[in-house]
């Protein structure tokens, strides 16, 4: 007697979303009509799937290591026959299609869906790059021209695909239509299913004389200047989508998109968390024992002054409001926090030394 269990591979306390995922993966794989594929073991998946895809099958097979159903064991094992494939005269297949993915097996057949037929085959593929900002260039809404190497409308044909002057006719192929029917044989008989025209790509006309640069493609490998309008308050690892940037389309086709990743560099001085800013500011002994008024750094290389308090604790976090970094969604800014840390000399004065005996003296 066969292990159910074993020939989907999955545990025995495995949920019917997980017996499911199993078996679609196998059904897939061993399917007779792909390469690779083995009838026998195909039929196994199918019996297992048929009893433990079915939660009273299933409660019957945990409990007797076998289903009942009209006095015989259900599934293949008393030979595989036509009635038993197809559930008698009248009763249509003996698959359960409300846990079957018949779709999904009969997409794995074709290279293309339904779906395929409304895009546009012409269109550029999208890309993607990485570009570095200071971490001051998120102040404000900047400008930044790059380099990227992608495809290029073709000036000769001017991304058309034909010599100048001449014409384009309709694929014989298609017939104009992009696409052509394919029959394929499967389990479940023949199926048509329309696929992209392989002489026009889908488009349905042909150049009838290609361009002598592009080779028909309306398109070339080039470098492309690129002015890109980065927005204020962006963080690092943001991804910017500036729409028909990407390569050029096929014969004037719509380019694609272009999808900018940002990385904002390290600040020698300021960290980020989010849109605040953190700044550890070193002061001198005595200024933090009397307190008072010291400079300090702004992002964007402006000063302002904050004023500490006589004995102030090296545990407090003083808090500037609106200086920290712009918000990418609204108006507004982030905070400027800063952590107070001694200043502690390495090379003393004679004089400096003079006086910190003295202080020590006075119990200081």
């Amino acid at each position: 007697m066969k292990d159910y269990y074993q020939v989907l591979e999955v545990d025995k306390s495995a949920s019917l979303e997980e017996i499911k995922r199993a078996y679609r993966k196998l059904a897939h794989k061993y399917h007779p009509d792909k390469k690779g594929g083995n009838e026998k073991k195909f039929k196994e998946i199918n019996e297992a799937y048929q009893v433990l895809g079915n939660k009273e099958k299933r409660a019957q097979y945990d409990r007797f290591g076998r289903v009942f159903e009209g006095g015989r064991e259900g599934g293949f094992d008393q030979g595989f026959r036509t009635e038993d494939f197809w559930g008698g005269p009248g009763k249509g297949f003996g698959f359960d299609f409300g846990s079957f993915d018949l779709e999904d097996l009969i997409d794995d057949f074709f290279s293309f869906t339904q779906e395929s037929r409304k895009k546009d085959l012409r269109q550029g593929q999208d890309m993607e790059i990485g570009i570095k900002i200071e971490l001051e260039d998120v102040l404000t809404d900047i400008k930044k021209k790059i380099n990227i190497f992608k495809k290029i409308i073709c000036l000769r044909c001017k991304g058309l695909g034909g010599e100048p002057g001449s014409s384009v006719k309709e694929c014989f192929s298609c017939r104009g239509v992009g696409w052509v029917p394919q029959m394929k044989k499967t389990f479940l008989g023949t199926i048509t299913r329309d696929i992209i025209c392989p002489e026009c790509n889908g488009e349905g006309r042909i150049p009838e004389k290609p361009c002598n640069v592009c080779r028909g493609e309306g398109r070339i490998n080039g470098e492309e200047l690129i002015e890109l309008e980065i927005p204020k308050g962006v963080d690092s690892g943001q991804v910017l989508k500036f729409t028909g940037k990407g390569d050029a389309g096929r014969r004037g086709g719509k380019s694609g998109n272009l999808y900018v990743r940002i990385f904002v560099q390290p600040h020698s001085l300021f960290q980020r968390k989010g849109d605040d800013l953190y700044l550890t500011l070193l002061i001198p002994f005595s200024q933090l024992i009397l307190g008072g008024k010291i400079e300090i750094p702004f992002l964007g290389r402006r000063k302002g002054v904050l004023e500490i308090p006589a004995g102030a604790s090296l545990k407090k976090i003083f808090k500037i409001s609106q200086e920290g970094i712009p918000h990418f969604s609204d108006h507004g800014k982030g905070n400027l926090y800063i952590q107070l840390e001694m200043k502690i000399p390495k090379n003393l004065t004679k004089k400096q030394k003079e006086l910190l005996e003295k202080l020590k003296e006075e119990g200081m």
